[in-house]
Order: structure tokens, then C-alpha cells, then sequence
């Protein structure tokens, strides 16, 4: 058991790896999304019952869309289906405390996610005990490309000073607005790189990496790297 002192209060995930698990099993792609959404399920879960505030989770990146249309409309199937399960499992994910969040470029997605999205959204209970944030259609340096349209657009109106402008400004125009930053960023699948997630949020955050691909991924592997993450020194800079 950790402290729960010693808990992130924030944690990014980067699903990788269901390919590849799919390939080893001579499946098709799409089996091995199909694993990742119930693994999904269950880290976040998992993080609620423990006392995790915030999850983000890396679903859809921008450049996904590079990928073959088949596996695209499945992924997009699946997370049709997740928003219609959500809906009717409304009380029991309000009993466990969860606020859904969908962060990145919505309006490119089929016109019925984006209204399910919208709701659920909207009908989030007033308080929660995990906010789960789940990343569609995300970049982040296209994150920050509209935040930095929106500070020029305030700047030229005259609402905004430009000497007035900080990183708060920026933090506050993030889809993560409000949120603390992700104190650490999960990557499984032996992959070694950010691959375009939290590109700002990142700055401080700690990564733990794994050679496990998700559909694999287990609570027991999420504890070993909150573990490892309460045996950091985070020292931001200082000594």
C-alpha cells in the first residue's frame, strides 16, 4: 500500500501498443483496440478507488488519422460505444465519483459522438472524486496553437495587455484548464517518446516506462509505477 500522500494527483496515459498486441496474436488490429477500451475501463477505475483526482488519458492523437479508415471507424465505434455505456451506467459512475472530461478537436468528429460527448459533459455530477479526462482528436502542439490564437485575438481587441501575459494566461487557455498538471505520465508498449501528449503539461512531469503493451497492462503494473513514482525526488528546479 502507498501513502496516499505520496500518490500523483495527476496522471497521463499513453495507450500504445494494441497493434502490435493484435499482430502477435495474429488478430486484427482492431481486436487489439477492442482489449485497450476494457483496460481502459479499469485503470480508471482503478485510479478512482484508490484516490487519483485527475486521469488523462491518450485516446485518438491528431495524426491517427494517418491510420487505415477500417481501424479508424472502429476506434471511433468503440468510443461511440463507451459515451452510450457511460450514459447508462450514469448512476453508478456518479455513485463512484467520476467527471468525464474530452479534451482536443471535437468538431471533426461524426456529428452524433460530438452531441454525446456534449452531454455527458454537461450532465457531469457538480463534485467528483476522479475526473477522467479522455484525449480525442488531440495534439498538443495544436493545443497550443489555438492557445496562442486566442492571447493574440485578446491582445489585438484590447482586452489583453500584451505585457500581461504569462504562462498562467497560456495554462488557462489549455484544454487541462483548472486541472493541476500531470505529475506523471505513464507510457507502456517500450516505447520512449511523448508522441505529441501534454506537450505544456509535461514540462514537470515524471515518466515511467514499461515494455508491457496496454491490452497487457494491469492495476498490478499501474501500482508499480505510482511505486516508483513515491520514491522520486522532485525538486522543480531547486536542490
Amino acid at each position: 500500500m502507498i501513502d496516499k500522500s505520496l500518490l500523483p494527483q495527476h496522471v497521463g496515459v499513453i495507450m500504445d501498443g494494441n497493434g502490435r498486441w493484435a499482430k502477435k496474436r495474429g488478430l486484427p488490429r482492431t481486436e487489439g483496440h477492442r482489449r485497450g477500451a476494457e483496460v481502459f475501463r479499469a485503470i480508471s477505475t482503478y485510479a478512482s478507488d484508490i484516490g487519483i483526482p485527475y486521469m488523462t488519458f491518450y485516446a485518438f492523437s491528431t495524426e491517427n488519422w494517418k491510420r487505415p479508415e477500417q481501424e479508424i471507424s472502429v476506434i471511433m465505434d468503440l468510443f461511440r460505444n463507451f459515451l452510450h455505456e457511460a450514459q447508462d451506467r450514469r448512476a453508478e459512475n456518479e455513485e463512484r465519483g467520476f467527471r468525464f472530461r474530452f479534451i482536443g478537436d471535437l468538431t471533426v468528429l461524426p456529428e452524433d459522438i460530438r452531441s454525446l460527448a456534449e452531454y455527458m459533459e454537461q450532465n457531469n455530477p457538480e463534485r467528483g472524486r476522479t475526473t477522467v479526462n479522455v484525449a480525442v482528436n488531440y495534439g498538443g502542439r495544436s493545443e497550443l496553437v489555438r492557445a496562442v490564437r486566442e492571447v493574440a485575438s485578446r491582445v489585438q481587441s484590447g482586452s489583453l495587455a500584451l505585457s500581461d501575459v504569462s504562462e498562467k494566461t497560456v495554462s488557462d487557455l489549455l484544454y487541462t484548464s483548472g486541472q493541476p498538471d500531470p505529475d506523471l505520465i505513464i507510457r507502456p508498449s517500450g516505447e520512449f517518446r511523448l508522441s505529441n501528449f501534454l506537450t505544456w503539461q509535461s514540462a514537470y512531469s515524471e515518466f515511467w516506462f514499461s515494455d508491457v503493451l496496454w491490452p497487457d497492462f494491469t492495476t498490478d503494473d499501474f501500482d508499480r509505477a505510482l511505486e516508483d513514482f513515491a520514491r522520486r525526488n522532485r525538486r522543480f528546479g531547486g536542490i
